[in-house]
């Protein structure tokens, strides 16, 4: 975990270099500091009259120290805190790069709010982390140390106090450290939950709004986060041990301290005013450098379930990756699917799709119907290598979609998902996403196709206007007909339209299928449709029953042999259904 997330340190490694240097100089400074001091208490003691000049003498070695100390904190501070912040972004780069280049598949590993959270908390928890690491877990070991043997040189009989302690707070550490990990590891997946709750929150409020439902889901927040509450209420319950008990140590040490200079002294061995004073600085310095050191475990504590989920993003490697000599060239829109089986997980019982072998000629235009969970979409999901089969292979202008380059590949095989998404921007900008330098004339030529330009037109700013994020501000027919144009600006061999003009009416939809027809003839278009007037005047129309296909024809072949069609059709058309009805019922009254 160490080395994977010490990678993205890289140009900040200098200043997480310098950060410790500075921090060890003013430690150095800090336990020299009393050593001077009792330097100067014993020229007091010494001498009859105290002179001016062994006041300033004194007083300026320590202004000196105490100066010189101050800017190594600083400088020490400063380039932590450069170290930390650089690190954090650094991580969150790598992380939102590594996602860019998941599969579908790797995607599904992860929830988004399980994403967003180890993009933000996780990435916090781990940059205070380590700030605290390059400087204050520098600064309390080598405070520690020096002070030790600094008091050891004093007076070694008293200084063996402080190792007689040191054990004690080590075995709070201990079982501080043991006790709330397991707490931490599992009250991050209880964020995940909460943030998932607030994303659905935001994201649906006018669901919530429509339904009143804004006291349930106020609850169910409520329960999320008090989940949360009481999980953090427990882990720091028991990192609460660590003051009480530092303290005590603090102040048991000061009682040891005296106890012990007083039975020297009882027994004839002088202990000097100076060195008790020194010796009582040296306790506050060593017991605080302790506590100071039990935060910093309890941070790390806290940074190592956070570092763990980081580094599951960053490991997680994508199973879809373009192959070496990949060819880089779609030669047509020529699709076919050999004996193809394809499950979402190796795990899986059961195979989403099973048996599918199918031929689609280029320039042709197919229709794909079925009901909810016949795998249309997993069907289509293939051809641009979103996933990958299970079993058998899928070819796209005569070569093994595998064998692609995945940039190649994709910018050939337009696809309109079932959820359209739109960015926060203008109208161009979204489009743009089809072609990253599209002209004005590219624009309108593809918004006429997909029957766009005309409420584009309508727009106060046209072209220029503002889309809000999610695409808010459109309705749910202009927000498709503006992904399909989207998608044609890619001047692609395949397009595909997962029930893409579900939210467009009739009449427009059969405008874009005209266009279609009329403009775009040598693009194969796959289109899933639940209208059955949507695909009716396909070159071919398949039917997918529970993963497979369960028939392929033209709208007369499917109405006349295939009883899902006829269902389908039927159930559409009511007129169609009457008369079918009457025919059978006067085909009855023959016989």
């Amino acid at each position: 975990m160490v080395k994977t997330l010490a990678k993205s340190i890289r140009e900040y490694k200098t200043p997480s270099i310098l950060s410790p240097i500075f921090v060890s100089i003013e430690v150095i400074l800090e336990c020299l500091m009393p050593l001077v001091i009792m330097k100067f208490i014993s020229e007091i003691e010494k001498s009859a009259v105290l002179r001016m000049s062994t006041i300033w003498y004194y007083g300026g070695i320590l202004i000196g120290m105490a100066v010189l100390s101050l800017i190594t904190g600083m400088l020490s501070g400063r380039f932590a805190a450069r170290a930390s912040a650089g690190f954090a972004k650094n991580l969150r780069k790598d992380m939102y790069y590594a996602i860019q280049d998941y599969s579908f598949a790797n995607i599904d590993k992860f929830s988004t709010s399980s994403l967003v959270t180890r993009q933000t908390t996780d990435v916090t928890n781990v940059q205070m982390a380590y700030m605290m690491i390059i400087r204050v877990a520098i600064r309390c070991p080598f405070m520690l140390i020096f002070s030790l043997v600094a008091a050891f040189i004093v007076n070694p009989t008293i200084s063996w106090v402080f190792l007689a302690l040191v054990p004690v707070l080590a075995a709070v550490l201990v079982f501080v450290i043991f006790k709330t990990h397991p707490i931490f590891e599992k009250v991050f997946h209880k964020y995940d939950n909460m943030n998932r709750s607030v994303r659905e929150d935001i994201k649906g409020i006018r669901v919530v709004k429509s339904f009143v439902r804004e006291d349930f889901e106020k609850k169910k927040f409520e329960a999320a986060s008090e989940d949360v509450c009481k999980d953090f209420t427990l882990a720091e319950r028991i990192m609460a041990i660590n003051g009480p008990v530092m303290q005590f140590c603090i102040w048991l040490s000061f009682l040891l301290i005296f106890l012990l200079a007083a039975i020297l002294t009882h027994k004839g061995t002088d202990v000097l005013s100076d060195q008790l004073t020194v010796l009582i600085m040296y306790a506050s310095q060593i017991l605080s450098a302790v506590m100071q050191l039990s935060m910093v475990i309890v941070m790390i504590i806290i940074a190592r379930t956070s570092g763990e989920r980081i580094v599951a993003v960053l490991n997680e490697k994508s199973n879809i990756v373009s192959p070496e000599n990949a060819v880089k060239e779609v030669k047509d829109g020529d699709i076919v699917f050999e004996n193809v089986s394809f499950k979402y997980a190796a795990s899986a019982e059961k195979f989403a799709l099973s048996g599918i072998n199918l031929h689609i000629k280029s320039g042709q235009t197919i229709g794909i119907l079925g009901g909810t969970g016949a795998s249309k979409s997993t069907l289509v999901n293939l051809i641009p290598r979103l996933y990958d089969t299970t079993e058998g292979a899928v070819y796209v202008g005569g070569v093994n979609v595998k064998d692609y380059d995945l940039e190649a590949l994709r910018n050939k095989v337009a696809m309109v998902l079932q959820k359209n998404v739109l960015f926060s921007g203008t109208v161009k900008d979204n489009l743009r996403w089809g072609k990253e330098d599209a002209t004005d004339d590219e624009m309108l030529r593809v918004c006429k196709l997909a029957c766009a330009d005309d409420f584009i037109q309508a727009f106060p700013d046209k072209y220029d206007t503002f889309i809000e994020q999610g695409g808010t501000n459109v309705s749910g027919g202009q927000k498709q007909r503006l992904c399909i144009a989207r998608a044609l600006l890619k001047d692609p061999k395949v397009l595909i339209l997962d029930d893409s003009t579900s939210a467009v009416d009739t009449k427009t939809d059969a405008m874009i299928r005209k266009s279609f027809r009329d403009e775009i003839p040598n693009v194969t278009k796959i289109i899933i449709a639940q209208r059955v007037s949507s695909v009716q005047d396909a070159d071919q129309i398949i039917v997918m029953d529970g993963g497979r296909i369960n028939a392929i024809g033209t709208h007369e072949e499917l109405l006349a042999t295939n009883e899902i069609y006829q269902e389908v059709y039927y159930s559409q058309n009511k007129i169609g259904n009457a008369n079918a009805v009457e025919g059978q019922k006067g085909g009855a009254a023959n016989e």
